[in-house]
């Protein structure tokens, strides 16, 4: 009869949930709060910001900046006619735009915007966001509540709430910066149920797809706005 080998004791079999933990801890610490924060100062991502209060208690936030080279009001054409049919949402333009390239100039047919306007976010119409606040040339937060379950949007205040559920705003507020600039800041606000479904989603997809999304924004944008100057 061959002889039993020994137990290894070598702490070798711990080796990849050590690997792991490292991993999840270096990015719980030190990534996600740079992601989370990305070109915002300290002042611009402690302070509260218009639209807010319509999720008053999020399981997530962020808030993310830059600087455009033109005058805010320069700036608030381009956000104003974002929207699927509109002038796209300036970042990947194949991942949310079924790649048709987003606007490269300001259209006079896509300026009217109101509180209460639904700006489509596909192609069926059965995302969209909601114009929750706009201040013209300074505030203009987007409102998107989604059943999980239908695949669809929902209207969070006139609806009921679906069994498995996200609502969030995608807020942009502009302030005017020395010689001429502007400085746009981001703000989202998330909240989801149930809470062991949606608030791991949003950790390893949702805020690193934001972050993907926001940064290729903020590059669109300024070189768009650039490119009038």
């Amino acid at each position: 009869m061959a002889e039993k080998q020994p137990c290894r004791r070598d702490g070798a079999g711990l080796l990849p949930f050590v690997t792991a933990s490292a991993t999840l801890a270096f990015y719980t610490l030190r990534c996600r709060p740079r992601l989370l924060t990305w070109g915002a100062t300290q002042d611009e991502y402690s302070r509260a910001y218009p639209g807010d209060a319509l999720v008053p208690d999020p399981d997530g936030t962020s808030t993310m900046a830059t600087d455009l080279p033109a005058p805010p009001e320069r700036v608030w054409p381009w956000l104003t006619q974002m929207g699927y049919d509109r002038g796209g949402w300036y970042s990947w333009d194949w991942l949310d735009h079924y790649g048709h390239p987003s606007a490269d100039r300001i259209a006079p047919e896509w300026q009217d915007l109101e509180e209460g306007q639904r700006l489509k976010a596909s192609r069926d119409g059965r995302s969209w966001f909601t114009v929750a606040l706009l201040e013209p040339n300074r505030t203009l937060v987007l409102r998107s509540g989604l059943d999980l379950f239908g695949g669809r949007s929902f209207d969070p205040l006139t609806e009921p709430l679906p069994r498995a559920w996200l609502d969030g705003i995608w807020g942009f507020h502009l302030r005017p910066a020395p010689f001429g600039e502007s400085r746009l800041v981001v703000r989202t606000r998330g909240r989801g149920h149930p809470r062991w479904l949606t608030r791991p989603f949003d950790l390893t997809l949702g805020e690193p797809a934001h972050f993907i999304m926001q940064t290729r924004q903020f590059h669109n944008l300024r070189t768009r706005v650039g490119a009038e100057t």
